[in-house]
């Protein structure tokens, strides 16, 4: 396996709340076959289980005067990388979870609330919909890898 980054933050949007920014949170708990415990995105889209996004969107926004703060765009795992390097079908390695690319996450125009000029800046970055292929805990500042 080949180390690729790290995790920086995580989130989960709990079942009682709304909007974005996600809520960061201590852990995820991720399920195969099911998704994140307690999101109440789980159990819906195996396909669409964690939204993983890289840095450079945020980075992007910065440069652009868009003040945006972390868990603005909806994902669950924020990397130190740009996973949009890698194709559908990619396996990230996080401690014992394995999470497959499945489709890039399309423009919300949501995302206009933080800046009216977002969607157009970041829809290469947006992020990228995983499905679950193995169970675990995931934290910040744990390695990610992937499979060669």
């Amino acid at each position: 396996m080949k180390k690729i980054g790290k995790v920086i933050e995580i989130f989960s949007a709990k079942k009682d709340s709304s909007g974005l920014p996600r809520p960061k949170v201590n852990e995820l708990d991720i399920i195969n076959g099911f998704g994140i415990k307690d999101d109440k995105f789980a159990g819906k889209d195996e396909d669409k289980s964690v939204m993983v996004v890289g840095s450079v969107a945020y980075n992007i926004a910065e440069e652009n005067k868009i003040d945006l703060q972390l868990g603005s765009l909806g994902e669950n795992i924020l990397f130190d990388f740009n996973p949009h390097e890698y194709k559908i079908g990619t396996v990230f390695v996080i401690g014992s979870v394995k999470l497959e690319i499945t489709q890039n996450c399309t423009i919300c125009n949501h995302l206009s609330v933080f800046g009216k000029e977002l969607p157009s800046l970041v829809k290469d970055h947006r992020g990228l919909y995983c499905k679950i292929l193995s169970s675990g805990i995931i934290k910040k500042e744990n390695e990610v890898y992937i499979k060669e």
